[in-house]
């Protein structure tokens, strides 16, 4: 079994520095959302807190790719935790001389400053997540950096499994006081731990095609994108799915409730984060294979297999099961999009294509959670609970709102699956995977 090859030691510094800053950032963003709620009881406010992260997430991919391709990464990493640093410090500036009567109004300007400051730390992390994956080009060996994705979806998973249980104690203990301090102390020890470690740049920061065209240069990337046979089909791909995804983002909790407590809800989570812990190490250990573009489109038929499967019965076991699979398989399809780009992507340009598709791939989700959540409760809700639905499929498929909720799920699964079948077949992504495929020959051909 092959290890992984380079620079080994700086990965896993670079890795357990972006651990520290990512829980501590989640943890941010999940507990001003509990905060909030226990403060306004405003649904709503929640909502556009979400609203918020999904938008700026969006908006700021392309230019966040163009700081990571314009800049040496090490300074990218600094400049982002130093950035979050400053818009928490001012946040908690706000909530000292704010009157704690002002939060629990939805409406005052004190409340939404602290917020729109706590929400744009969160964001300017995500210029570490950007870069993350092309440090892997840099510090690793080509035939080993499946692998390391896989300890980066790893890094994912433990973020996802700690957040929760942090920021709830934390906001419990001591409202964002706790929150916004230890995240501040968090990042201080990140930006000194990493200004030791030696990151081993490459020459040149710019290239040529983008000389005198400006930093983000969106034209010369999707040039670059274009250029590549299949690359422009698996972006697609990627935002067809998160659309689909968005199904998954607004029901999922919805559908949760339905079966179990809030409390119950919660543990769950919890257990259920340790799938993706699993399935990024089980990819460090085996690697991807030599077609990872084959491999992506087969993991996500079982993806959407799994969504059609697991509603069909109103239990929460048949749910648990089902949510830790689609948690254990996701690494592999994290990894195996992270690669591909790897491979065919110059490293000059990686930043700013994997910026793009975080904008594309971020701007599909909310748009479907919008449009869904309506549908599901104005249509299919009703159409299970006395409609047609619950006369005609009530007998065997179960009847009631949880139901309509499911049937939901079930469609979009059968959509999924229909649509990555005929992605598989389609000549753009067999010409995408010849070429990884042959990527990876040549370089195990050099290595003998």
């Amino acid at each position: 079994m092959t290890s992984i090859q380079g620079h080994v030691k700086t990965f896993y510094q670079i890795l357990a520095n972006t651990l520290l800053v990512s829980v501590m950032n989640f943890t941010v963003w999940f507990a001003v959302t509990f905060w909030v709620y226990l403060q306004t009881r405003s649904v709503f406010a929640t909502g556009v807190i979400s609203g918020i992260f999904l938008v700026l997430t969006a908006a700021t991919g392309i230019w966040f790719g163009s700081i990571v391709d314009g800049h040496r990464k090490k300074a990218a990493l600094q400049g982002s935790a130093a950035a979050s640093l400053l818009f928490y410090a001012g946040a908690f500036a706000v909530y000292l001389v704010t009157p704690a009567d002002d939060f629990h109004d939805p409406a005052s300007v004190a409340l939404w400053a602290l917020i729109l400051l706590l929400m744009f730390g969160v964001i300017a992390g995500n210029i570490r997540t950007i870069a993350t994956p092309t440090l892997v080009t840099l510090l690793i060996e080509e035939d080993t950096r499946d692998r390391a994705n896989g300890l980066v979806g790893t890094v994912t998973g433990t973020t996802f499994l700690t957040t929760s249980v942090i920021s709830g104690v934390l906001v419990a203990f001591d409202g964002m006081r706790s929150v916004i301090i230890l995240a501040m102390a968090a990042l201080g020890l990140a930006i000194l731990h990493l200004s030791f470690v030696t990151i081993p740049e490459r020459a040149a920061a710019h290239d040529a095609s983008s000389a005198g065209k400006g930093g983000v240069d969106l034209r010369g990337t999707l040039r670059i994108i274009a250029g590549v046979p299949g690359l422009t089909a698996l972006i697609l791909f990627s935002m067809f799915n998160n659309f689909l995804g968005g199904v998954f983002m607004a029901l999922a909790d919805a559908y949760g409730l339905s079966l179990v407590s809030v409390q119950a809800w919660g543990l769950l989570w919890g257990v259920l984060s340790t799938g993706m812990i699993v399935g990024g190490v089980v990819v460090s250990r085996t690697g991807l294979g030599r077609q990872p573009v084959r491999l992506l489109l087969l993991i996500n038929v079982a993806l959407w297999a799994i969504i059609i499967v697991f509603p069909l019965r109103a239990s929460i076991w048949w749910l648990a099961v089902g949510f830790y699979l689609y948690m254990l398989l996701m690494p592999y399809a994290e990894a195996a999009e992270q690669t591909i780009l790897q491979k065919v992507v110059p490293y000059e340009r990686q930043g700013r294509v994997f910026g793009l598709a975080q904008s594309a791939e971020q701007a599909a989700s909310p748009l479907t959670a919008f449009l869904i959540s309506p549908i599901t409760q104005f249509v299919f809700i009703p159409f299970m609970v006395d409609g047609w639905g619950a006369r005609e499929l009530g007998p065997w498929f179960g009847t009631g709102a949880d139901r309509g909720i499911a049937l939901v799920f079930v469609l979009t699964g059968i959509i999924g699956v229909i649509a990555t079948t005929l992605a598989l077949m389609s000549r753009p992504y067999r010409r995408l995977n010849a070429r990884t495929a042959g990527a990876r020959a040549e370089t195990e051909a050099a290595a003998l």
